[in-house]
């Protein structure tokens, strides 16, 4: 009975994770080319800025779900690396935290360097996700 259920687990984990690995790769990837193909620039970007700012919560629940699951079915490694990688996702939205206030005077907030480390920070974690996803296919 135990290792069924860890085998369920172990299933609902890479389901988990499957989904957060493509709702990144649309975040990131897919969505911001078509935005830069058809909006003009500064419109693309904070359309991107946007975009990654509210899906990073989602992806990071999925992942926090897939990394709890992973660890329930011990695979202890794909669990651990799961948990990181849903801070890495939050983490992209704690970077691109809506400005409050002005800034002092003399120093300048440069949007498209948060944009690029934002989407950067996404695929890099989207990167430790397949690992996790991996590493759960093998139970490891």
């Amino acid at each position: 009975m135990l290792d069924s259920l860890q085998s369920l687990f172990n299933g609902i984990a890479l389901i988990s994770c499957a989904m957060a690995i493509g709702a990144s790769w649309v975040a990131s990837v897919a969505s911001p080319n078509c935005s830069f193909d058809k909006l003009t620039g500064a419109r693309a970007d904070s359309h991107v800025r946007e975009l990654l700012y509210r899906t990073a919560t989602p992806i990071s629940g999925m992942m926090l779900v897939s990394g709890a699951l992973f660890l329930l079915a011990t695979s202890w490694i794909s669990g651990v690396v799961a948990l990181v990688s849903s801070f890495g996702f939050f983490s992209t939205r704690l970077m691109l935290a809506p400005k409050e206030g002005k800034n002092p005077k003399g120093v300048r907030t440069r949007r498209k360097e948060q944009r690029g480390s934002s989407v950067l920070l996404s695929l890099m974690f989207t990167i430790g996700s397949v690992a996790a996803a991996l590493l759960g296919l093998f139970g490891l």
